[in-house]
């Protein structure tokens, strides 16, 4: 038997072939969503997954605004940041942060789904969120994709 036929294949920069998806988040529920947006940003949705390596898709999301909350989450889920001043705990809901920033709910949910790393640092510079179904990414040919196809 030939012991280089059992050699392990490992993507690197020169060899790393990233795609383009789109991704329509309409009357999607926004945790699954998430979940399966970080999946492909982590490229483990290819047969060549690299777990230390930016081999993932570039995703694109469009109808932000139109996710999804099952329960009550919509109005008692909870997003919590600090401002850096004495008595600056700022506390917001998914309700309120879909009428001022509806890209910022889908954000958060990626983030927190990538590892707390440099890598997912740098795959969090892979996702562009829309609130509409206008985005300037036409030239790259980003392939529509359907989420129930995905499993992650």
């Amino acid at each position: 038997m030939d012991a280089l036929s059992y050699k392990t294949k490992y993507v690197n920069q020169a060899t790393s072939k990233k795609e383009w998806i789109l991704v329509d988040a309409e009357n999607q529920v926004a945790g699954r969503l998430a979940s399966k947006v970080a999946y492909l940003l982590r490229g483990k949705h290819r047969a060549d997954f690299t777990p230390y390596f930016d081999g993932g898709a570039n995703v694109v999301i469009i109808n932000a605004e139109k996710i999804r909350f099952t329960g009550k989450k919509l109005t008692d889920k909870e997003y919590i940041r600090y401002t850096g001043y004495p008595g600056g705990q700022r506390f917001a809901t998914p309700k309120h942060l879909l009428a001022t920033k509806p890209s910022e709910v889908l954000t958060l949910a990626i983030h927190g789904m990538l590892p707390k790393n440099r890598l997912g640092r740098r795959l969090n510079t892979n996702v562009f969120i829309y609130a509409g179904t206008e985005h300037k990414h036409e030239a790259q040919q980003p392939k529509k994709i359907d989420l129930n196809t995905v499993k992650a």
